[in-house]
């Protein structure tokens, strides 16, 4: 699937006939090719740029539609060339043999909602690098903010009364201030639409659960409801791996090595289960903050947020006496944690609740 054209393969699973052709763009030109074909059909491309389109008109014309996970399609190792007409008939292939792994198709509103997560992702990143910048050009001219926390109210004032040397320098700095500015507006819209669809959309159930652990605000709690979607696709085990969150292994035989954590699936739910990991490492002590968010949620989903607070913690500690550094602790918090939010998404609300949270 490409933005100007499609290369389709057809394999006739009695008599293995193959068949190809090359397509316009858009779901009409491939229904009306499929419509050609001997039925049954089923149908399977590659996950990319396109998005699910095509797989949304397949499935409401009752074709079935794989949607494949690139990175999991098995390609021979000596294979060098590599062209569409080759890929669609390796897809084809595959598809027969029942051997592609398919990514979940997303509803139009829960791909919506992904969207402008998304987006506030990057205004974040945006934001970041156009503080640096501003910074950084100050730093280069020796002027550095010592007076209390960078990029408060009271910073940007202090900004704004700088005065540089060169019409140059000058401009650039205006023109960054400007941009920082501008970013921090566009990132605050979109917290603004967070908070709105939050509250009301079919992912506030599970948000307001998930915020019943520390270090998960709405924001957080919203976008990992959104970027998981199916939490019943894993288990408390498996989460961790689809998030690249467990160590890479390169074993054989009798020796066993392990490396650094295989950063595979979803970077953004990564990034933000190990930002919230932090937040377990002071001593548990519910603030106002956590309990205003525990009355949000149902008492099973309390219980468990209480419990899993409790548990987290230890494990901070534990791993501090056996002198682990702060970020590899970090990144074994989260990976439980990534467990702890699968157990609350995936909590009935009806089941009983566990203790009751001590005060």
């Amino acid at each position: 699937m490409h933005a100007r054209s499609v290369s389709a393969a057809a394999i006739d699973a009695v008599t293995g006939e193959l068949v190809k052709a090359r397509l316009s763009p858009g779901s009409e030109p491939v229904l009306a090719w499929l419509a050609e074909l001997p039925g049954p059909v089923a149908v399977a491309y590659e996950a990319g740029p396109t998005g699910f389109g095509l797989a949304r008109a397949l499935i409401a014309a009752g074709i079935g539609c794989t949607v494949a996970a690139p990175s999991k399609i098995i390609r021979p190792a000596g294979d060098r060339v590599k062209t569409d007409e080759r890929d669609a008939v390796l897809l084809a292939r595959l598809l027969r043999l029942d051997e592609l792994t398919p990514v979940r198709v997303p509803t139009p509103a829960q791909e919506s909602a992904r969207d402008l997560v998304r987006a506030r992702e990057d205004a974040r990143g945006d934001l970041m690098r156009v503080r640096h910048r501003v910074s950084k050009l100050l730093l280069r001219h020796g002027q550095v903010y010592t007076d209390g926390g960078a990029w408060t109210i009271k910073h940007e004032q202090w900004l704004k009364a700088r005065h540089l040397d060169g019409a140059g320098t000058r401009a650039a700095f205006d023109a960054d201030f400007e941009a920082m500015i501008m970013t921090r507006d566009r990132r605050d819209r979109l917290d603004e639409a967070i908070a709105v669809l939050a509250v009301d959309s079919e992912f506030t159930g599970i948000t307001r659960a998930l915020c019943c652990l520390r270090g998960v605000s709405t924001l957080t709690g919203f976008a990992l409801a959104v970027e998981i979607g199916d939490w019943t696709r894993f288990t408390g085990a498996s989460i961790g791996a689809y998030l690249g969150l467990v160590p890479g292994e390169h074993s054989s035989g009798a020796s066993r090595r392990l490396g650094p954590i295989t950063k595979t699936g979803n970077s953004h739910a990564r990034r933000l289960l190990v930002e919230a990991a932090w937040h377990h490492k002071p001593t548990y002590r519910p603030g106002p903050t956590l309990r205003a968010r525990w009355d949000q949620a149902t008492p099973a989903a309390r219980a468990r947020g209480h419990a899993g607070n409790q548990r987290l913690h230890d494990r901070w500690v534990g791993l501090a006496l056996r002198h682990k550094t702060h970020t590899v602790a970090c990144v074994a918090i989260a990976r439980e944690l990534a467990g702890w939010c699968w157990s609350l998404a995936t909590l009935d609300p009806a089941s009983n609740p566990e203790p009751t949270v001590a005060t």
